[in-house]
């Protein structure tokens, strides 16, 4: 068993990185992104969260969450969102009556300050570019780089290259 601890800020801002059971690309079409939006706009009405930036790529996503004030609770958010995607994509359970759509765990990242937010939504927003599943971030369906675009976090011609905020950055 991991030693590894979570970092519980309230009101923390958070970057995190959740991937499919065996890395199986679950998230192919839009019903099945449909189900994972319904997921979070259920937890997110019973327990309130700000998504800044995520992006949805086949076999795993990766988003930041800004936490109410004195709120960090992000595990059961999580908890809840999968189990309520889960159970919409696959009915089958395994031994420990598990559905096989998620890894067990994920990665998260307590966000520090400004420029460890940028990098991250940089590289939330490059990552299907980085999979080579577009040739630009605004060609990916499944991102909140659009509505960056419309904030004016970006052109809509950045990401052309490996943005140098992310280079050698690895959060898979």
């Amino acid at each position: 068993m991991s030693n590894y601890r979570r970092v519980y800020i309230p009101g923390g801002v958070y970057f995190f990185t959740v991937v499919t059971f065996e890395r199986i690309p679950i998230f192919i079409n839009e019903e099945r992104i449909e189900v994972l939006r319904q997921a979070f706009r259920k937890v997110m009405a019973a327990r309130p969260f700000l998504i800044d930036a995520m992006v949805v790529l086949p076999e795993h996503l990766h988003c930041i969450w800004r936490m109410p004030e004195g709120d960090a609770d992000y595990s059961t958010r999580w908890r809840e969102i999968k189990k309520a995607a889960s159970r919409r994509i696959n009915a089958t359970t395994n031994n420990r009556n598990e559905r096989m759509v998620w890894q067990r765990r994920y990665w998260e990242h307590a966000i520090g300050d400004e420029k460890d937010w940028r990098k991250h939504v940089d590289y939330i927003h490059y990552n299907p570019v980085k999979h080579g599943l577009v040739n630009s971030p605004g060609a990916w369906r499944w991102s909140s780089f659009g509505r960056a675009v419309k904030n004016g976090w970006y052109e809509e011609s950045w990401g052309a290259d490996v943005p140098s905020t992310i280079s050698g950055m690895e959060c898979e």
